[in-house]
């Protein structure tokens, strides 16, 4: 059983940038779902007949190959038996990874494996996220400029995954031995029937793997209709694999809409106002660190969590009940809370 009115699928490799292609998505006018664990269609039937799109938040961000190959086949399939005509693999719009950690190479080896040899289109360039991909290098804004990846203030010193190459055709290559092209900002701007013919001239050169530039908006209107030809060649089946950020979503709604499937709707609701908020950190960003100090000089309670405890099973027990009662006790005082991953309380 397939749900007829699902229009798209994603797994995201982690689960902040799955949030990103959800409220895309509904930003959009397409009505979405996030889950942890993959749904059966029978449940999205009985509980969200009216869902268009379905993500699966995971982890593999994190993974090495090894990790993937356990988990990545499985929830693939588990998403496609939802019966959408297109699952796309989420990363984030900074590309980071390594042929060791969070192989993005290496997911879209195990996504054509599952699916079948087909052309996976990368979209990584996101102009509503400042980023953007031109012949190939892909750059990204922060503050008041736009720098190359590779010299990017933040993700250039990534701490894990830090970004060194700039050209996602030889970052990527470095993590598959597939074929990889490259459509550039000159070739989106000829004709989609010429667009067309190069697609076919690069599948005829075993060209596997195709990176999308992508410097605004109308770029990404283009790639939602090359989707379309795309996804139109893998009829019934498999469904169309697509590696990407938020980009892709933005170019699936930009196809929706022009299709008439849905419309974008003309307000998005505002959240109720609430007397205290609870805020949980993780990230080591820079713009996050600015976040924090901006919560602390505006009146929350900022409390560190010690990373190095939660990860220990002797005291994480312990660490969890004293971080749950200074936040309570905080809270009890009138507070709002911001609660962020470290090593030791904030003084």
């Amino acid at each position: 059983m397939t749900t007829a009115s699902l229009q798209f699928a994603f797994y995201g490799d982690d689960f902040t940038g799955s949030t990103d292609a959800m409220e895309v998505l509904e930003w959009g006018g397409v009505r979405t779902m996030l889950f942890l664990e993959s749904p059966t269609s029978e449940f999205l039937h009985e509980n969200f007949p009216e869902v268009q799109a379905v993500g699966l938040a995971g982890v593999s961000r994190s993974m090495t190959p090894a990790d993937m190959d356990g988990t990545l086949p499985e929830a693939f399939a588990a998403i496609a038996g939802l019966g959408a005509p297109a699952l796309h693999y989420k990363v984030c719009s900074t590309f980071d990874s390594s042929p060791t950690i969070g192989s993005i190479g290496h997911a879209i080896d195990v996504g054509i494996e599952t699916f079948g040899p087909q052309i996976v289109p990368v979209i990584v360039g996101a102009p509503f996220l400042r980023r953007y991909v031109v012949f190939g290098n892909l750059f990204a804004g922060m503050n008041a400029g736009i720098y190359r990846i590779d010299r990017h203030p933040t993700m250039s010193k990534h701490p894990v995954t830090p970004m060194t190459e700039g050209d996602l055709t030889m970052h990527l290559g470095q993590q598959t031995s597939r074929s990889i092209g490259n459509i550039d900002i000159l070739q989106l701007s000829t004709s989609i029937e010429e667009i067309h013919n190069t697609l076919k001239s690069l599948h005829e050169k075993d060209v596997e793997i195709l990176i999308f530039d992508t410097l605004e908006d109308d770029h990404l209107k283009t790639i939602g209709m090359v989707l379309d030809m795309l996804m139109s060649a893998e009829p019934g089946g498999s469904p169309q694999f697509i590696v990407g950020s938020s980009g892709v979503e933005r170019a699936m709604v930009l196809r929706l809409q022009a299709h008439g499937v849905v419309s974008e709707p003309s307000s998005v609701p505002a959240l109720a106002e609430v007397d205290q908020v609870i805020v949980m950190s993780g990230s080591a960003s820079p713009v996050t660190a600015d976040q924090i100090e901006w919560a602390g000089v505006n009146g929350y309670a900022r409390l560190r969590l010690n990373a190095a405890r939660f990860l220990e099973p002797a005291s994480v027990d312990d660490e969890r009940e004293l971080i749950v009662a200074a936040a309570l006790d905080k809270l009890a005082q009138g507070k709002s809370s911001e609660n962020r991953l470290g090593v030791g309380f904030e003084p």
